[in-house]
This record gives C-alpha cells, sequence and structure tokens, in this order.
C-alpha cells in the first residue's frame, strides 16, 4: 500500500480549517467588490523567463521549477503580483485602465516551513494599475484597513515608507551601487535583530559609519508621529522631494477619512522584493509580533515594462491567508469557530427518501443548510458521531406526520416548523 503522506511544506485543510478559511474569503471579496475591484485568475505555471529574476535573488532560490513534458522550462508562481503584470500586458487593452483588481488563490515558495508560514498557501491580492498618484496609493490603504475592519480584526498597524526617500538617503550616503543589498538587508531588521543588521551593512558598505548613519535613518521613525518622521527623513535625505511631498498627500488622504491612527511612517519598512519603486507597507499585530506581516505591498511602476513597452504603474497589496489565520487562531477569533458544513441534519426513516428531499429543499429556500443523512438505517450513536464530526447542531428526525428538531448542544427538541423559524431568525442576525 502507499503511504499517504504528505510533502514537508504542504498540507491538507479539513473541513474544521477550510469552511472558516472560505468565510473570510466571502467577506474579503465582498470588501474588494465595494471598491470596485474585478476578480481575475492566471495560470499556475509560467514559462521560468516570466518569473525569474522579479522578485530577487532569494525568490529566485525558492522558485519550484521544473521541464514539462513538452521540455519547456517551466515554473509555479512564487506570487501573484508578477503574473498580474503578465496578465496586464497581454489583455491591458480589453480590461481598460485604470484597473482594479483582486485575485485570491495558491502560491508556490521553496522556503523554510514554520508557525504561519508553508510553501504552498493562498495570497489575497488587489492592486491599481494606469493610476500613479497619492489618491490610487491611498484607495489600497483604505481598502486594506477596510478589510481589516471586516474580519473585525484588532490590535493592529500598518507600517508606511517610501523606497525613494531610501534612495535618496542612499545617494546622498554615496552607498547608491548597493542599494539592492542594503534594501534586503534592512528587510531583515525584524527577524535578525539592529546589531546583525549593522554588521552586515557595514560588510555591504564597507564602512562602520555608513552603516551607522543606515541604522539611524530606518529607526528615526520611533517614537515619532507621522509627520515628525516625515521631517526627520526630509532631512536626512536632502530636503523636499517628490517622494516625501507623495508621503505627504497619502496622508492628508487618510486623516480625511479619519482612519490615520491605523498608519504610521517607519522607515524600516523596505520589502524584499526587487519590484517596488515607491510606497511600501506592511502589517503587524501588536499582540502577535512573530507572525510577522499579515498584509504588505506597495508601488512597482517599472514590472510591467518588463512585458510591454507602453509604462503601466501599479500599487497593490496582499494579504497573506495562511498566516493571517495562523494569527486569528492564536487569537481564538469568533470567525474560526464556526465550521458546521450545515446548520440542520435531516435523517429521513427508511421509505422516506422523498418525503426528506422534499423537505430539505423546502427548508434551503428559508435561508437554511441541510445535509441529508445518507444511510437512514444508522445507529443512533453513528448519526450523533456523524453530526459531531461535522459541527451540526441541530437534529431533524420525522414523526408520522410532521417533524422535530433538536438542539444537539442542550438536547432539547423542539416542534420543527417553530424551531425553523428561529434558527432563521438567528442565522439572519
Amino acid at each position: 500500500m502507499i503511504d499517504p503522506v504528505i510533502l514537508k511544506g504542504f498540507r491538507d485543510s479539513l473541513p474544521k480549517d477550510e469552511i472558516p478559511k472560505k468565510r473570510i474569503i466571502r467577506v474579503l471579496e465582498d470588501v474588494f467588490a465595494s471598491y470596485g475591484f474585478a476578480a481575475i485568475d492566471t495560470p499556475v505555471l509560467e514559462y521560468t523567463e516570466v518569473l525569474l529574476g522579479k522578485g530577487g535573488g532569494e525568490t529566485d532560490k525558492q522558485i519550484f521549477r521544473f521541464q514539462d513534458n513538452g521540455g519547456r522550462d517551466v515554473a509555479m508562481r512564487f506570487d501573484l503580483t508578477v503574473p498580474f503584470a503578465r496578465f496586464m500586458a497581454a489583455h491591458h487593452e480589453e480590461v481598460g485602465v485604470p484597473f482594479r483588481r483582486y485575485h485570491i488563490s495558491k502560491v508556490w515558495r521553496g522556503e523554510n516551513p514554520q508557525k504561519g508560514r508553508y510553501r504552498e498557501f493562498t495570497q489575497c491580492d488587489f492592486d491599481i494599475v494606469g493610476a500613479d498618484n497619492a489618491l490610487s496609493d491611498a484607495e489600497i490603504l483604505s481598502l486594506m484597513h477596510s478589510s481589516f475592519a471586516a474580519l473585525g480584526i484588532e490590535n493592529y498597524t500598518f507600517h508606511l515608507s517610501h523606497r525613494g526617500l531610501f534612495t535618496l538617503f542612499l545617494s546622498k550616503l554615496d552607498a547608491e551601487k548597493d542599494t539592492v543589498e542594503i534594501l534586503r538587508t534592512v528587510d531583515k531588521l525584524r527577524k535578525i535583530g539592529e546589531e546583525e543588521v549593522r554588521k552586515l551593512l557595514a560588510q555591504i558598505t564597507s564602512s562602520d559609519d555608513k552603516a551607522d548613519k543606515i541604522i539611524a535613518f530606518i529607526t528615526s521613525g520611533e517614537n515619532s508621529t507621522f509627520i515628525e518622521t516625515l521631517e526627520k527623513l526630509e532631512a536626512l535625505s536632502g530636503g523636499k522631494s517628490e517622494a516625501s511631498e507623495r508621503m505627504r498627500e497619502i496622508y492628508t488622504i487618510l486623516q480625511s477619512l479619519g482612519i490615520e491612527k491605523s498608519f504610521t511612517f517607519d522607515p524600516s519598512i523596505t520589502r524584499g522584493l526587487d519590484y517596488y519603486t515607491g510606497i511600501v507597507y506592511e502589517t503587524f499585530l501588536s499582540d502577535l509580533p512573530s507572525i510577522g506581516s499579515v498584509c504588505s505591498g506597495g508601488r512597482y511602476n517599472d514590472l510591467a515594462s518588463l512585458y510591454m513597452k507602453e509604462k503601466l504603474p501599479g500599487v497593490g497589496a496582499s494579504i497573506g491567508l495562511d498566516r493571517l489565520l495562523a494569527a486569528l487562531d492564536e487569537r481564538k477569533s469568533p470567525l474560526l469557530t464556526d465550521s458546521s458544513s450545515a446548520d440542520i441534519l435531516l435523517v429521513p426513516r427508511s421509505g422516506e427518501e422523498a418525503r426528506a428531499s422534499l423537505l430539505a429543499m423546502d427548508i434551503r429556500r428559508k435561508g437554511l443548510s441541510v445535509s441529508v443523512y445518507l444511510n437512514p438505517d444508522a445507529k443512533p450513536k453513528k448519526i450523533y458521531a456523524f453530526a459531531e464530526a461535522n459541527s451540526i447542531s441541530y437534529l431533524l428526525t420525522f414523526t408520522d406526520d410532521s417533524f422535530t428538531i433538536k438542539d444537539l448542544r442542550t438536547r432539547e427538541t423542539e416542534d420543527g416548523e417553530a424551531a425553523l423559524k428561529r434558527i432563521a431568525e438567528e442565522k439572519r442576525h
């Protein structure tokens, strides 16, 4: 017999996990749609040249790459942004710009598995392409805020920064040639700590003084307001610039929406992926810092240029659904408590299968979900075990001319019609 073992970094998703996950996805899809974002999909497999070199050296090492049966060099997508850039190059005339999309699907990275992080995981991406202004940047930030509010998530902060300000600072420091390595090193700050980052920066720049100045830059937001941090960074990067004015305008929009307190200016946010060009952001849960960022992204104005001559600026974010679920589980979130596959388990008697099917259809029209038990001759113990395994709270059984409903949590039995009315009312509220 074949051992039903699963690959390291991969996992099966049982109904108790998948049902709450799908519920969260439905909430997010409703929020995305309310902002006018349209759903798309792209293939799991792409030609390797489409993906390679777009996320950076570390990401390239993590790509699942192989030859298909036709000898073609192919790879599995490591995120949803790079395939989206290829998608827009192919379809920009069909969808029109500015285009708002969302895409919720699996991606694959051959990285070291850890809590909340797997080699196969689901991302929830939302992007705007075809606009490069503060309004489009702020629209993504507003959608991030609305998504977390709709999910009932608390104690989180969106950390914002701007690649352009950091680039100006490095240019002034005469360290611009090492920008890519410096960005990737600073991105490790929360993982390896300030001292280790300082040592690596000193090696990269061949200067302890430059390393100290970079550390001073990326920590300048500590204990400061958004505007105070912005003014500090302006001074360190040579004065007001297009990047600093963009951040100031974005903050004004956030203030007008009354959501600015959820956002902080954090110069240590650089994002390790190479394709970001402007604002970048990550999201941290204050009571679960070890989980890492649960929503990140930024502006990428040049990515589509790899596939087309026309410039197509973009900005977007990605919610790491599996990591977010791990955080919600840690917090014992009510979003994850209901994993029932149906509201009611309907158990027919032998010979009453047609009656059961008809009643189940009638109940479904009332807005309730019904699972018809398919083995009428089973013993009660087996029926109760099935209901418990599927987190079904109510058991419907027939009498000669009517039916009753039993609450499996309290063991109380009610008249069927009255119980249906009450359960439907509870579900609506």
